[in-house]
């Protein structure tokens, strides 16, 4: 069967079985891979019994309610979890910005509450480029991709959509090798802005952080062009930005 198929059946069994949740019953292999392919980030419960008795089910159904933009499902059928690698009823997140799953075991958790799930689900919410902000920085600097690729612009300036949509556009090139980050030239960013000498005059730029090294560089100044990027990116991945000035760096006074 078709995955598309597959999900669209699964989906529709969904309102018999999760009539109380409101939440999509994903059935077979087919339906969680085909479920979990069909968006940048997904959220899966895997309830062996998904009740209002069994711990914490109710909560991630409270939570699955305020995080509206994300597709959220239940998974009850055994062989999925198998597939997936899951022994326990668990809450996990699939994106594909790093291809990794985070899994969150209820039977590890003494308690669930559904403001701290739905804080779990948004701070893991990492995509093919991610607004930086407090509750991302977590999920950022958490995953095992060490290289950031940092756009600075200010939001509602005349290229703002146009840099936007080019950069997530070329992230999945780097899966697995940079997580594609926006950062916004608001007050509450100035110290990250600072961090690479720059203020919210000086945008839009763009930057990368290695985190296995904690160094950053600053592209050169010019056209944010789709190939220009994908150079600087490249560039840290063979080693020839080692050698670079670091961004942010003062050049040491010399006397006369």
């Amino acid at each position: 069967m078709a995955p598309l198929l597959s999900l669209i059946i699964s989906l529709l069994a969904a309102s018999v079985i999760a009539e109380d949740s409101a939440l999509p019953s994903l059935n077979d292999v087919t339906a969680a891979e085909a479920f979990i392919e069909a968006s940048e980030v997904v959220v899966i419960g895997f309830f062996e019994t998904p009740s209002d008795e069994t711990f914490g089910y109710k909560e991630f159904v409270e939570a699955a309610k305020t995080v509206k933009h994300i597709p959220v499902a239940l998974c009850s059928d055994k062989e999925a979890w198998a597939k997936l690698g899951i022994v326990s009823d668990t809450i996990s997140i699939f994106r594909k910005a790093d291809n990794h799953q985070d899994n969150l075991q209820l039977s590890e958790t003494k308690k669930v509450e559904a403001d701290g799930l739905a804080r779990f689900i948004t701070m893991n919410e990492l995509r093919y480029i991610t607004e930086y902000n407090q509750v991302t920085a977590v999920g950022l600097f958490q995953s095992e991709v060490k290289g950031h690729l940092l756009l600075f612009i200010n939001r509602g300036s005349s290229d703002y959509e146009v840099l936007k949509d080019r950069l997530g556009a070329l992230a999945p090139e780097f899966v697995g090798k940079f997580l594609f980050v926006l950062v916004h030239g608001v007050k509450s960013n100035e110290k990250s802005l600072g961090y690479f000498g720059l203020t919210s005059r000086d945008l839009p730029r763009v930057g990368i952080y290695d985190r296995d090294s904690d160094m950053k560089w600053l592209m050169p100044e010019g056209e944010i062009s789709t190939e220009r990027v994908r150079k600087f990116c490249q560039s840290l991945i063979l080693g020839n930005l080692k050698e670079v000035k670091q961004a942010g760096e003062r050049v040491p006074k010399t006397e006369l």
